[in-house]
């Protein structure tokens, strides 16, 4: 049956960046489908409130701390991983941060911090991971990219060379780990409502809801996207159902980039 193909029964899978967001949503709909859950991410509290979450509504779940620019941090989720699980079937690059400012008002310490947590933290954590995957018979990988990494946008320019890195990273890995049976994607997002976008407007000074409905105006489907229509793209990679599917993006925009 269709539905089968969606199935990731006893499944490990990871989620970085799951405490809230895309990240929190694929980690419920990835749960509600089997998979066995790992949610990683910097803000412990709003972690472990997610596991916990999870755990009540029968599902099996577990929040580690985790910073994805530190490989110390990431090496512990492999070690962890390797002891209580013995594998990694899915995981879900998705941490990312924005900072709305063109390279001229841009400093150091921000183009270093969106690069690392966006494009570093893809690299850290699959290096410590994919040999897990590659050990148990392989696996799929989705990395968290966006329309900016496609094509370019205002104020945004350490994002859009982040994004447009694991863009091309995501067809790298596929390359290199493929005969390992292991595929790579890369879902990109248009803009969603997630506390990410509405710090955007924060950091452009000007009031969520005009924000919110601005970047809805031009888009065919007249709306934003929610976490669950991007979580919905990662279980289609994550799934069966894409086993031919490895070194592509997926646009998951609402028609915007079209």
């Amino acid at each position: 049956m269709i539905q089968d193909y969606f199935q990731l029964k006893n499944k490990v899978c990871v989620v970085t960046g799951a405490a809230s967001g895309i990240g929190l949503a694929a980690a419920n709909l990835l749960a509600e489908v089997g998979g066995k859950m790992v949610l990683l991410d910097i803000n412990e509290e709003n972690g472990q409130k997610a596991a916990k979450d999870l755990r009540e509504k029968g599902y099996q779940a577990e929040f580690i701390k985790c910073d994805v620019t530190n490989a110390k941090d990431c090496q512990h989720v492999q070690h962890h991983i390797e002891k209580e699980y013995g594998a990694v079937d899915v995981l879900f690059n998705n941490a990312g941060i924005i900072k709305r400012k063109s390279v001229v008002d841009l400093d150091e310490h921000d183009w270093d911090l969106v690069v690392d947590v966006s494009l570093k933290g893809v690299y850290l954590l699959s290096k410590y991971l994919i040999p897990l995957m590659a050990a148990s018979g392989g696996g799929s990988i989705i990395n968290t990219g966006s329309g900016w990494g496609l094509k370019g946008g205002d104020q945004a320019a350490a994002y859009c060379a982040a994004k447009a890195g694991v863009v091309n990273l995501t067809k790298a890995m596929a390359i290199d780990h493929g005969p390992q049976n292991i595929r790579v994607n890369c879902i990109c997002p248009g803009d969603t409502d997630t506390p990410l976008l509405r710090d955007e407007a924060k950091q452009l000074n000007v009031k969520e809801d005009a924000f919110l409905a601005s970047s809805a105006i031009d888009r065919p489907l007249s709306r934003i996207g929610t976490p669950k229509d991007i979580a919905n793209g990662v279980l289609f990679l994550a799934s069966n159902l894409a086993s031919w599917v490895t070194g592509t993006e997926l646009i998951v925009d609402g028609g915007g980039l079209a």
